[in-house]
């Protein structure tokens, strides 16, 4: 499910009502070991995304805590009303000294050498300039009052951080492997625990998951408690702008990549490019999310396969499937993936899930396959689909390509368990060629000629108006055809 508290883009240098915004300059009161600054401000329709309130931290602070809050009058229904997220840059600047983001999920943090709260970066709090940054999600037409109380505390600090980043293989080799890449714990807006998650990844038949908070990597550092053998857990980021997300997939632990940018500032190329650089895969994910700023906005060149099926199935997600189907047709093969998206209690890990042929289930094994379209998705681990083509007693299976001359036939198979009654649809780049009842295998002759490829759907038998085809059980990335 596409969640409905996103982060935003910021523009450093602000806009007027941004500036206005930083104004005050905080008021200090000494309370022993304990010091205070409050700071206070209003910020008007169209404030710049990100305002920065500048935090002079005085030498021998060891603790640092920050708590917001922000007025929210009552409005006529429809009207928008007020949304603030939060974050922190210490002294080593807005560009290389990110320290923690919570969004608008939680009104306060704090960090020390010793720990943080979830979603921010523990470490030695150093003197100097800092900026506690405010993300003016939505404003109301009334503009935005908020107040920012920080503290600095010089008591002694005990402890170091715990720091257990997973490990990058299991020891496991070939095979076909089942994982959700797009999940959220309480280090971003979720509400579950790593352990919850990881413990909920296991029941549902998962052999790997990719941590995927908005916007910050604090959570990296703990999830190697709970991989195993069993479980491979790859650390990553949502990128979560003001004109969609974006899933950065498989990066060392500790990388964080930044996200204060809009579609208009042409720089996302950059930050995808850095995202490769550490070995990380390019996703936009659900990019047709109803909620704010949710819907993808930058385009496809940069990504390295797309989320076609985020949570249950939708009409969001049939929008993203044409989409998708669009760039196949003109010749592009984006790879397509499915993920929870599950933040919370009801959300389901691993609905839908996507299901990869890998040499490997380690980082390298599992991003390579998802990078080639060696996979399908599927909602459940009892779904099981085989898709092949066969010409000249050569066989191509999901995502690869079989060379073949244009008018030799081909034949394509399609076997599926787990989906008791519905319907498989094969599709091509002429559109919906083929469609048979399950259960039961399927068999359609083609030529390469008339077919550049092949992929398979897989739906319920749940049709109605909302879904006209029904929901999604499975869904295959395609076999090409090379005539």
């Amino acid at each position: 499910m596409t969640d409905c508290h996103g982060n935003g883009r910021a523009r450093l240098a602000g806009t007027a009502a941004g500036r206005r915004g930083c104004g005050g300059g905080g008021r200090a009161r000494q309370t022993g070991a304990v010091q205070k600054r409050v700071y206070t401000g209003h910020l008007d329709p169209g404030a710049a995304d990100y305002v920065y309130l500048p935090v002079d931290v005085p030498a021998g602070t060891t603790r640092l805590a920050v708590r917001y809050s922000y007025d929210r009058p009552p409005l006529a229904a429809g009207t928008v009303g007020n949304a603030c997220d939060a974050g922190i840059f210490d002294q080593r600047g807005l560009d290389t000294g990110f320290r923690g983001w919570s969004g608008g999920a939680r009104d306060r943090f704090e960090l020390s050498a010793a720990d943080a709260t979830p979603g921010y970066l523990p470490g030695p709090v150093e003197p100097g300039r800092w900026h506690v940054v405010l993300g003016p999600y939505t404003v109301a037409p009334g503009g935005l009052d908020y107040t920012v109380e920080v503290t600095f505390d010089d008591a002694p600090v005990v402890g170091e951080p715990a720091v257990h980043h997973p490990p990058a293989s299991t020891g496991r080799g070939p095979g076909w492997y089942r994982g959700d890449c797009h999940l959220h714990t309480v280090y971003s807006d979720g509400g579950r625990t790593p352990a919850q998650v990881a413990a909920a990844a296991r029941a549902r038949g998962l052999d790997f998951i990719n941590s995927s908070e908005h916007n910050t990597p604090a959570s990296h550092r703990i999830w190697g408690e709970h991989a195993g053998d069993d479980l491979l857990i790859l650390t990553g980021e949502e990128i979560t702008t003001r004109n969609g997300h974006c899933l950065a997939i498989g990066l060392p632990p500790g990388s964080w990549i930044d996200w204060r940018y809009r579609a208009a500032d042409g720089v996302f190329a950059d930050h995808a490019a850095r995202v490769r650089e550490l070995g990380g895969l390019v996703v936009p994910a659900h990019p047709y999310g109803q909620c704010v700023a949710c819907s993808w906005k930058f385009g496809y060149e940069q990504a390295d396969a797309v989320e076609v099926w985020n949570g249950p199935w939708s009409i969001g997600n049939e929008a993203a499937l044409a989409t998708w189907d669009g760039t196949l047709v003109a010749g592009r093969f984006l790879p397509a993936m499915g993920n929870s998206d599950a933040h919370r209690d009801g959300d389901v890990v691993g609905l839908p899930q996507t299901v990869v042929h890998a040499e490997a289930l380690s980082a390298t094994g599992i991003k390579a396959g998802l990078a080639a379209g060696r996979s399908y998705l599927a909602d459940d681990a009892a779904v099981t689909v085989s898709l092949a083509a066969t010409a000249d007693g050569r066989t191509a299976g999901i995502g690869e390509r079989l060379a073949v001359a244009p008018d030799a036939p081909v034949t394509v198979r399609l076997a599926v368990t787990g989906v008791p009654a519905g319907t498989v649809r094969l599709v091509t780049d002429r559109g919906l060629v083929h469609a048979a009842p399950l259960p039961g295998p399927v068999e359609w002759r083609t030529t390469a000629r008339y077919t550049s490829y092949v992929r398979a759907e897989v739906r319920h038998a749940d049709a109605d108006a909302a879904l006209p085809y029904g929901s999604m059980a499975a869904l295959t990335n395609p076999i090409f055809l090379d005539g």
